[in-house]
């Protein structure tokens, strides 16, 4: 039986921290055959994108969506058999609101190959004028120039950038801003160069379908927890929950406690996929190597308000905003239950990227304003009463995806040996995105075992 322990400890990964990362880097070491050990301190699976319940219903932390080019993250939807419960735009529709009662849609056209796929609904964007509508053409046309691995970008602005190609306040605040603070979690004026031609080229101009909008159709927690325990389970891994891990070691020894017991764990490599401050803290080697500069990285806070109608106020799945608090708006009414247990309501739930100006304003302010934002938006809402409103914020919810950030993200090896990192802040190529973890830990899995680079997964866009 000893024997039979250290052969089993000989092989066995843990795996510490149950986001998206640690769930995909744990499920793709089970698939390559390896005993699978993973480690969660809180009771459920799913890291930044979980769910909780309010009364009857099931909220979301905050709104999460992918886009049809997110290889990775589509493939761990499949992975834990929750494709189904997802929806994914035949091809990329966004409404866009101005609270003057202006209105416009952002939609590729049907047939036509990139960049051309753009050309009329840039042509009938109202929010702009004639002259800026062709303007922002040029602009993506230059964007679609960058090549996103081009380290001189990383240095540089997307606002800078956006300047020196003729793109005035108003073309970055009605267009690209509403896209790029969405996505990276910064002002343009702030956000990293090389990130923003990854998220404009690959997510929107160099494919024509790469752009549609999918999201999920059941509350996050089913598919990031219950659905991904079941897949793990099925593979073998052995899931602990609420089993915080305290330190781990180069020799590959995992101390964890679990309610008042302390207890080891054994393993021929660990993969620690939570945030870089974390991983050196349990790692503290780590700060010894050019991986402990991803402690600088920084964070960007996201705030969700959330508000529930006695009636319906939109026929909108969801929508941006322009010259408003409001950024995006998401309809939750099926997904949070409440189409069951209130006929006829509506939840709307409001989200607010770059969000440090607001992370501290107390809730009853917040609701207020966007409350009072939303009826500017949707009349029928003004008719409305509203049930509840509540406020959720995430301090921590992205790295601070600024220029000059490229040289703070680790790869999955993390200099020490027998430790591999994963996470979303790791140098994945991405921006922090469920597509960017859970690529970050299928590529820690195939480090640890050492894959040759033809036996490596593919995820194309």
């Amino acid at each position: 039986m000893a024997a039979e322990q250290q052969a089993d400890a000989q092989d066995r990964v843990v795996v510490v921290g149950g986001g998206l990362a640690g769930v995909a880097a744990a499920l793709r070491c089970a698939d390559l055959g390896r005993p699978v050990t993973l480690l969660e301190g809180r009771p459920r699976l799913g890291g930044m994108a979980f769910s909780f319940r309010r009364d009857q219903l099931s909220v979301d932390n905050g709104q999460h969506v992918f886009l049809r080019c997110c290889a990775a993250y589509r493939w761990f939807l499949d992975r834990v058999d929750a494709t189904a419960r997802t929806t994914l735009q035949d091809r990329l529709d966004i409404h866009v609101l101005r609270s003057d009662g202006k209105s416009a849609r952002l939609q590729r056209t049907a047939g036509v190959p990139a960049p051309a796929h753009l050309t009329a609904a840039l042509a009938r964007y109202g929010l702009l004028s004639p002259q800026d509508r062709l303007r922002a053409a040029r602009g993506a046309l230059a964007l679609r120039l960058l090549d996103p691995s081009d380290a001189a970008l990383d240095v540089r602005t997307l606002g800078e950038f956006l300047r020196g190609q003729g793109q005035s306040r108003a073309i970055v605040d009605a267009l690209w801003g509403v896209l790029s603070t969405a996505t990276l979690n910064i002002d343009p004026d702030q956000a990293s160069l090389a990130l923003a031609a990854k998220v404009f080229r690959t997510g929107v101009l160099d494919h024509a379908s790469s752009g549609d909008i999918g999201y999920a159709l059941a509350p996050l927690g089913e598919l990031h927890s219950t659905a991904a325990r079941r897949a793990l389970a099925d593979s073998g891994v052995d899931v602990r929950l609420g089993h915080r891990v305290e330190s781990v070691t180069p020799e590959g020894r995992v101390v964890v406690r679990h309610r008042d017991t302390t207890s080891t764990v054994t393993a021929s490599a660990v993969v620690v996929a939570v945030p870089p401050r974390d991983a050196c803290r349990l790692v503290p080697e780590l700060t010894g190597t050019p991986a402990g500069r991803a402690r600088e990285l920084g964070t960007s806070p996201i705030v969700n308000v959330h508000v529930v109608y006695d009636r319906k106020v939109t026929d909108l799945p969801f929508a941006a905003a322009v010259d408003s608090p409001v950024q995006w708006f998401f309809d939750r009414t099926r997904t949070s239950g409440l189409d069951r247990v209130r006929a006829g309501a509506q939840y709307l739930a409001i989200t607010v990227s770059a969000a440090e100006g607001i992370i501290d304003t107390p809730s009853a302010q917040l609701r207020d304003r966007y409350v009072t934002e939303l009826a500017r938006l949707l009349p029928p809402a003004r008719r409305a009463e509203v049930v509840d409103a509540f406020v959720t914020r995430e301090r921590h919810a992205t790295f601070r995806q600024a220029a000059g950030t490229a040289a703070l993200r680790p790869g999955a090896r993390s200099g020490v040996d027998g430790v591999f990192l994963a996470g979303a802040w790791t140098d994945t190529g991405w921006p922090d995105t469920m597509e960017g973890a859970v690529r970050s830990g299928v590529t820690a899995a195939e480090a640890v075992l050492d894959l040759p680079a033809q036996e490596t997964m593919r995820f194309e866009a």
